[in-house]
């Protein structure tokens, strides 16, 4: 499986439940939200805008999308977890099941960034983004055509601990 056959793999509306382990707060926390996955056309200009803050030529970029959730967390029960990103599949040349993944607000810190991912002869995506304070490690694969699980840990700067450990079912929404 390369990019492009994963993306078009996860277009669509998910509905979410995800379990995380805040080991820093010693606090377990149950997100249940709608995840939605668009395509995006390469020459739109907030795909244009990305590539031209990554100092990366639109011409290399395969499968832009946009990425939204809403969710509600039972940690603090008045908050809405909402948010949407742009995210910029960048493949190797040499190797299309590896390359840099660019997103307008990242995982771990709402600010650009720049990850590195990987998609195994498994079908595992993999995905590695540091940031400021922290570093993001991603695993996403389909168990069928409409379930997909993820595991997401965030680790400090350095990568040598971890700080939060969580992990998510996903089912597609057929309606």
């Amino acid at each position: 499986m390369d990019i492009a056959q994963f993306i078009e793999r996860s277009i669509g509306q998910w509905r979410s439940q995800r379990s995380v382990h805040h080991l820093a707060f010693r606090h377990f926390e149950e997100v249940i939200s709608t995840i939605e996955i668009v395509a995006l056309v390469p020459d739109s200009q907030e795909v244009l805008d990305l590539c031209q803050t990554h100092g990366v030529d639109p011409q290399l970029i395969v499968h832009p999308f946009r990425m939204s959730w809403q969710g509600e967390s039972d940690w603090d029960e008045a908050e809405v977890v909402e948010g949407s990103t742009v995210l910029v599949p960048v493949p190797d040349t040499d190797c299309p099941n590896q390359g840099k993944l660019l997103r307008d607000q990242g995982y771990a810190e709402t600010i650009p960034a720049i990850g590195q991912y990987r998609i195994g002869a498994d079908g595992v995506f993999v995905l590695h983004t540091p940031y400021d304070r922290a570093m993001a490690e991603e695993k996403i694969w389909f168990a069928s055509e409409h379930i997909r699980f993820r595991v997401s840990l965030i680790k400090t700067s350095l990568g040598s601990g971890v700080t939060t450990a969580s992990f998510s079912s996903e089912v597609r929404s057929l309606s």
